[in-house]
């Protein structure tokens, strides 16, 4: 991870005073690997009266939480051998939540400042206990947060809806009915010219079902500059929301040629 420093230089002799150098600031621990969760807010509480549709981490401020560090030598209690390795690159990750019910959620978040590294890239898995309706099944939240601008970029949320319909084709169902992510979703977020130097905030919530009998968790590693080993990035949202904007532009650009020629 490198830091830059903002500013100007110049060979010559400066008459004014330049402005304070900011300091960009990268990522505290993103990959757990010192085994403890340094650098991160572990926040938590109890679940019950609060629907899918309106979670968000905000809600869950009590201190702690249900999480925890594990290392490669973990295995999965629910699902097993299936989901595959719990643990993304080098030896620790984090489990958001833990593996039992009882109607409570878990979040953990990091925020960076004045961020001007290329890219910002991070791992997931998920396991969620089937049950409900996709308003009140064990469910997993996951943002990343411009909060420069207030514009949420990237927003990943899945509930264990019976049937399937809270879930996509990343999830498998297993036997015993949890819905699972046997590969590492990755996720990547391109810095460009318009968002470096920007505040962000990356929140993973992961719970429980409304009615409290179903558990659901994630695991969270590779959170950093440096495109994790292995992996195909998902599209960010931001990227999807840049081509919609080309697209509509490139739209608008053909009707005004079309009338210009008419």
């Amino acid at each position: 991870m490198k830091n830059y420093i903002l500013g100007m230089s110049c060979a010559c002799a400066l008459t004014a005073v330049l402005p304070t150098a900011v300091q960009a600031q990268g990522f505290i621990n993103g990959g757990f690997e010192d085994g403890s969760a340094t650098g991160w807010t572990e926040t938590g509480g109890y679940r019950a009266g609060y629907t899918n549709a309106a979670l968000s981490p905000t809600l869950f401020t009590l201190p702690g939480g249900r999480s925890a560090v594990i290392s490669t030598a973990y295995v999965d209690p629910n699902v097993g051998s299936v989901i595959g390795t719990t643990v993304y690159s080098g030896q620790h990750s984090y489990r958001v939540e833990d593996t039992t019910f009882g109607g409570y959620a878990s979040v953990v978040s990091q925020q960076v400042n004045n961020y001007t590294d290329a890219n910002i890239f991070f791992a997931w898995k998920a396991v969620l206990e089937g049950a409900h309706g996709t308003n009140d099944a064990a469910t997993m939240l996951i943002t990343l947060t411009d909060l420069t601008t207030g514009i949420e970029l990237i927003h990943r949320q899945y509930n264990a809806a019976s049937g399937g319909s809270g879930v996509d084709p990343r999830f498998t169902l297993s036997s015993n009915n949890y819905y699972y992510t046997p590969l590492w979703q990755i996720e990547q977020l391109a810095i460009d010219a318009s968002l470096s130097g920007h505040n962000f905030l990356l929140s993973v919530l992961g719970s429980d079902c409304q009615p409290t009998g179903h558990a659901g968790y994630v695991y969270l590693d590779g959170f950093g500059a440096v495109t994790p080993p292995g992996g195909v990035p998902e599209p960010s949202a931001w990227a999807m929301l840049i081509g919609g904007f080309g697209l509509a532009g490139a739209a608008m650009r053909r009707r005004r040629t079309a009338v210009s020629f008419a």
